[in-house]
């Protein structure tokens, strides 16, 4: 076979295609990693939320101590019950609500919400639809 120099190729050339695919996947990673740095820092917000309950938790914890206590082991002393095991009560009482407001806080902080899940599924999408697309030529 010869080759006839007037014969020019129709469409692109091969390094054409692989320029335009690499600047595909390149502008995909892109866009990817952009999500990835919104969706940690939205995250970061609500972990910012739950720190501000642990420490409203403890603010609401040591005055309920300081300013209730004493009223409410008052309180039951005139009812009755000796003043020491009126001052536990109430300890015990407000030690619960404490324990769980920091319990909210605590759960909302846990590392599985601060993950970038989005951006974690469309990246195995997209890798997914690359193999295909390479799979199927």
């Amino acid at each position: 076979m010869t080759h006839d120099p007037d014969i020019k190729p129709t469409g692109p050339s091969a390094g054409n295609l692989l320029s335009e695919a690499l600047a595909h996947v390149s502008a995909l990673v892109r866009n990817e990693v952009d999500l990835a740095r919104a969706e940690i820092d939205e995250n970061l917000k609500t972990a910012g939320v739950a720190i501000g309950l642990i420490v409203g938790a403890v603010a609401v914890a040591l005055a309920a101590l300081h300013v209730l206590a004493a009223a409410l082991v008052a309180a039951l002393t005139e009812l009755g019950i000796p003043a020491g095991w009126s001052a536990l009560i109430v300890g015990v009482g407000l030690a619960l609500i404490a324990w769980a407001m920091v319990q909210k806080g605590v759960n909302e902080l846990k590392l599985r919400s601060l993950a970038p899940t989005r951006t974690a599924k469309n990246v195995q999408r997209d890798a997914q639809t690359v193999m295909e697309v390479y799979n199927d030529k």
